[in-house]
């Protein structure tokens, strides 16, 4: 099937995501879909967002035909990827947090994961860390405020540095005080929207960090699971499930057409 990549997220995090598509396949048609109506996933329950999940993305499907379903979603991934699997034709992408390509990267062995308090918390995430990074020294960072920040800036308002820098103190507690452990040089952004960020987390930073996120490793994953990637006319439609017409600026700078509304059976 010869479609447009089709990008899911609950909110606009998907972006960070969908930006790395196109640096990587700037003539590969895009489509995107937020279920803003269900918006922030983390304070939902496991099974009502897994079928929620499947649900909205089966709309999204049916409306864009996309060749590649990927899921910029740290949430959705942990919980419904294979349930998508199941129910879609095809292929579908997941996203994770890039422990392993930060610990490819990290030369003082000590990385930071910045995440939400559910992604920091899930097996999933301890059975990265293990897989890749067993030998590195991994501070954890809870900063679900990030989100609502990344939510206002495509909404056209500036990220409010002060509550920043609460969400990121413990981090940069980390990065400044000295500690039995070795300094961190490594930053894994855990959460697709914290890359929308990313100039004001490098200005806010009080040493220089690398900064880690999922959208380079995801790009080469859709290469290899997609043949041939349309360039037909579908590009940039936009979908949401709850009227966003306050988002419609904000999508523009990345490519995407005013949003229309999903029907969610």
């Amino acid at each position: 099937m010869k479609g447009p990549v089709l990008v899911f997220d609950s909110g606009v995090g998907g972006l960070s995501v969908a930006q790395s598509l196109r640096q990587h396949y700037p003539d590969a048609a895009m489509c995107y879909t937020c279920d803003n109506a269900w918006l922030p996933y983390g304070l939902r329950e496991d099974a009502a967002l897994t079928e929620r999940i499947v649900s909205v993305c089966q709309a999204a499907v049916d409306a864009c035909q996309p060749s590649v379903l990927v899921v910029a979603c740290n949430t959705a991934s942990t919980l419904a990827l294979e349930h998508l699997r199941q129910q879609l034709a095809i292929p579908v992408v997941g996203t994770v947090p890039a422990i392993k390509p930060a610990a490819a990267i990290s030369q003082t062995r000590h990385i930071g994961l910045l995440a939400t308090r559910a992604t920091v918390a899930r097996p999933y995430t301890q059975r990265l860390i293990d897989s890749f990074a067993s030998d590195c020294v991994i501070t954890r960072v809870a900063a679900d405020a990030l989100v609502v920040e990344a939510e206002a800036y495509l909404a056209g308002i500036t990220p409010n540095t002060e509550r920043m820098q609460a969400a990121l103190a413990p981090l940069w507690q980390v990065v400044t005080a000295p500690t039995e452990h070795p300094k961190l040089d490594t930053v894994v952004l855990g959460c697709t929207h914290f890359p929308l960020l990313k100039p004001w987390l490098e200005q806010l930073a009080p040493a220089p960090l690398y900064w880690i996120d999922s959208g380079d490793a995801i790009a080469r994953r859709v290469a290899q699971v997609v043949a041939e990637l349309s360039s037909d006319h579908h590009d940039g439609r936009c979908y949401t499930t709850a009227p966003a017409a306050n988002l419609t600026a904000g999508l523009a700078r990345y490519g995407f057409k005013a949003p229309q509304l999903l029907n969610v059976r």
